[in-house]
């Protein structure tokens, strides 16, 4: 790393906030050593442009970094483990720490119960990254069309209750892609402010596309905020089939990319690298939509989110706003490891 030069210059004001401004992750000294590029050209201001492009954004408490290569380079590994925070217990993750999974779908206990007055339907998702491609936020139009392709290929293999189809964004209408973005089944259009200063919209949609099997239960968006969101779903209570689905379905998608000489990012140490921090580990999330006519229209109702540790958002991805239908989500991930949901990451209302 080259030393500190003296002229170093923070790229936050004062209309940023107080994480940022007073340094508390990000010092001068290590902004100052880590300021080169990898061997891609993905530099540090890369990194964190999404911070300097929205100052103070605390709308979502949305992670303001994106990772976009390698996952040794040296930020990564510097300010990349999870570590004391708002929205994490105040233990640091030491260095010699190691990422465990456990994806035997067989140590769920319960989840087949759930109240079908209440619950209209239950997923569970997560992303994947592709070794040997640059992350969306540095991804060139190649890349994402090599993605694109392997993933066709290594998906149209898939059999049974998995058998399914894919559907290049750029070839659906715009009615087309609504219906699917209304029905949940789609990732809604790059609007958000975070991921349009993270690069993460560029030449869209070439390159995206959703594949889904017959029965649209087993579902992977291709290169929208990672090169891949596994997702299985389905309408009812059943968390057990869903994650029983979920668990088969990922095990054989990584192993069919791997028959085609590619690996999906990981190591021991950060488990799965994906392009938002706060997913680092797993990006594992199970939830419910659930119905609640009632309180979801009381005037205390975000401040009852509040005190729950939960925030209320869209339901077409992470950054879409609310509208007819509300998610509501904890402010934390399940990124320490892949454990069999006993609880509910997140939960979705009707208003």
């Amino acid at each position: 790393l080259q030393s500190v030069l003296p002229d170093v210059i923070m790229p936050f004001g004062k209309s940023h906030n107080k994480l940022k401004m007073n340094y508390s992750v990000l010092t001068p000294e290590m902004y100052g050593n880590l300021r080169q590029g990898d061997a891609s050209g993905f530099t540090l201001d890369d990194t964190i442009q999404t911070g300097v492009d929205n100052p103070g954004n605390n709308t979502q408490k949305q992670e303001t970094t994106t990772t976009g290569n390698n996952h040794n380079h040296p930020f990564i590994m510097t300010v990349g483990s999870p570590g004391p925070s708002d929205r994490r217990p105040p233990r640091r993750y030491k260095p010699s720490d190691k990422h465990k999974t456990d994806l035997n779908f067989e140590n769920l206990q319960g989840g087949d119960d759930l109240d079908p007055n209440y619950v209209l339907s239950s997923r569970v998702r997560t992303g994947r990254s592709i070794r040997g491609f640059c992350l969306p936020p540095h991804c060139s139009r190649g890349e994402r069309r090599a993605i694109e392709n392997l993933s066709i290929e290594s998906l149209d293999i898939l059999d049974g209750d998995l058998k399914g189809k894919y559907y290049a964004l750029k070839n659906m209408t715009e009615e087309e892609q609504q219906q699917l973005i209304d029905d949940h089944f789609l990732f809604d259009k790059p609007v958000s402010p975070l991921l349009l200063a993270s690069g993460m919209a560029r030449d869209w949609p070439d390159g995206r596309g959703i594949w889904h099997n017959d029965n649209k239960t087993f579902l992977v968006w291709v290169n929208e905020e990672d090169h891949l969101r596994v997702i299985s779903m389905q309408k009812g209570g059943n968390m057990r089939e869903v994650f029983t689905r979920f668990c088969t379905g990922l095990t054989k998608i990584e192993s069919l990319f791997k028959d085609r000489g590619h690996e999906f990012m990981w190591n021991e140490h950060l488990g799965y690298v994906l392009t938002c921090p706060s997913n680092l580990g797993t990006g594992l999330r199970a939830g419910v939509h659930v119905k609640l006519p009632n309180v979801s229209k009381h005037d205390k109702f975000g401040e009852i989110l509040k005190r729950l540790r939960l925030q209320k958002r869209g339901t077409g991805n992470t950054h879409t706003h609310t509208h007819t239908h509300t998610q509501v989500t904890t402010h934390t991930h399940t990124g320490n490891t892949h454990h069999t949901p006993h609880t509910h990451t997140h939960t979705h209302t009707h208003r």
